[in-house]
């Protein structure tokens, strides 16, 4: 279906073409991108990456240079910046993506070496395996070869095109915002193209025109000022271990519906457009129940799709201790848990937080930003440190904006029937894109849905990527 779909796009049968026919030498070029270490505990090896990529564009004609902003850290990994301009248009399309990738610990990969690309067959495809290679790598490496496609055709562009990948995403984008702020005079266009994340579970296609927003709560509960032994001291000394258990416990109800007060207040609703397309989507529920060996669901029997579209709380992750065979029999001094709060257009990161502040509050804790003082421990029967670190508001286009309608067309030109979602699960910093610019942003994802995102042994189909280098050349030569 997607060649006969291609074949109805000059552009994205040209792009079907060129990858057709140099697909060994495309596999290597991006497994050398791949080897390029991009984490941000690396800045040389981000930096390493923004140099590179700087040369791929400048070897395809394109202006480019590194953009950053006065006052950044040193080390703060610059956005790779790139324009081509056509004579005669009228508009200009903004691709963007990054290249950083999630931190790594090489002892949980098959191979022991995240920058090491690794080719294997699994169920009759070839995967490619490393750091980066479906979030977000694949998505640059297809820009660039659709880039060099559309030349290689002479196919000409219809628009201004403009490459804006960051360094920091990974990290929060914490300058991202600053970066572009500081040059407003290149960011700007009509739309930006938000090419991050995975196709919908069938396999087909997705167009996302928003994203849940993020913000984090870390708690540390406290007992005693060193481990005590659990028989000597059991039944009375307090554990902060069963104190942090029946502290989360309480925030969520057994179908996983938060129970803090407000938790829910200020959801902006969908509209009838976005509804519509939610009832069009496909429901994929039950078969990823199977793939990920899971015999319920949380919200009471209500679909994913449907959920993704409302705040979330979330155990990040919890240590108190040791088990297995390092386990002690120890009442221990502290228990700490992270908790990922996704966040919906209407509910702001900070008013999220609070609320989250003011239940650790009600259930009797006295609480306090930083490492509390003896004092402080000895005159409070519960104590809580809580850090809120900043986070990011969750944003939403609107699905029937003229410039969609086109995204539309166009990608189904060459995809086929598309999935629309009005929401991504994940979180780009969308708001900080549109602010900058003042211009729309939709999400047009390639990778596979089961890469192993943010995981060891991520990977990539090599299906996804040729097909997201015909995307990539469609849009960008969208009238």
């Amino acid at each position: 279906m997607c060649g006969v779909a291609a074949g109805q796009n000059a552009a994205g049968a040209a792009a079907h073409d060129y990858t057709a026919a140099r697909q060994p030498e495309l596999l290597k070029q991006f497994e050398e991108f791949v080897a390029i270490p991009d984490v941000a505990a690396d800045p040389a090896g981000l930096r390493r990456n923004a140099e590179f990529l700087l040369g791929q564009l400048e070897q395809r004609g394109v202006q480019a240079e590194l953009l950053t902003a006065p006052g950044l850290p040193g080390a703060t990994p610059p956005v790779v910046y790139g324009e081509l301009k056509t004579p005669g248009a009228t508009r200009t399309i903004v691709f963007y993506a990054h290249y950083d990738g999630q931190p790594v610990t090489a002892s949980e990969w098959t191979n022991g070496a995240p920058f090491t690309p690794e080719v294997k067959v699994v169920d009759g495809e070839q995967r490619v395996y490393g750091r980066a290679t479906g979030d977000d790598k694949a998505a640059i490496f297809a820009q660039l070869t659709a880039l060099s496609a559309l030349q290689a055709a002479k196919v000409g562009l219809k628009a201004n095109i403009r490459f804006v990948w960051e360094g920091e995403e990974e990290a929060g984008s914490a300058h991202l915002e600053k970066i572009l702020d500081a040059h407003k005079e290149l960011i700007g266009g009509d739309v930006w193209l938000v090419c991050d994340g995975p196709v919908d579970q069938t396999r087909r296609q997705a167009l996302i025109f928003g994203a849940r927003g993020d913000a984090h709560v870390q708690i540390t509960v406290y007992g005693p000022d060193r481990g005590l032994h659990s028989g000597h001291y059991g039944n009375w000394a307090p554990n902060p271990a069963m104190m942090m258990a029946q502290l989360l416990a309480g925030m969520k109800d057994v179908q996983g519906r938060v129970t803090i007060p407000h938790f829910y207040d200020g959801i902006k609703p969908l509209g009838p457009v976005e509804v519509a397309a939610l009832k069009a989507a496909p429901r994929n529920d039950e078969m990823l129940k199977q793939e990920f060996g899971i015999g319920a669901t949380m919200g009471g029997g209500r679909a994913l799709l449907e959920l993704i579209n409302e705040p979330s709380l979330e155990v990040a992750g919890i240590a108190a201790g040791q088990t297995g065979a390092h386990a002690t029999n120890t009442i221990v001094a502290t228990a700490v848990a992270n908790l990922d709060l996704r966040l919906v257009v209407g509910i702001d990161a900070t008013v999220q937080q609070q609320r989250v502040l003011a239940y650790i509050r009600s259930q009797g804790y006295f609480v306090t930003s930083a490492e509390p003082r003896r004092e402080e421990l000895l005159s409070h029967a519960k104590v809580a440190r809580v850090e809120m670190p900043a986070g990011e508001n969750a944003s939403r286009t609107p699905m029937d904006l003229p410039i969609a309608a086109e995204i539309i067309r166009t990608i189904e030109s060459v995809r086929g029937k598309t999935v629309l979602l009005p929401t991504s699960g994940g979180t780009v910093p969308l708001e900080a894109m549109e602010r900058a610019s003042g211009a729309p942003t939709v999400s047009v994802p390639i990778a596979n849905h089961d890469d192993n995102q943010h995981a060891a042994n991520e990977n990539l189909r090599l299906k996804n990527l040729w097909d997201g280098v015909e995307t990539m050349a469609a849009l960008m030569a969208m009238p």
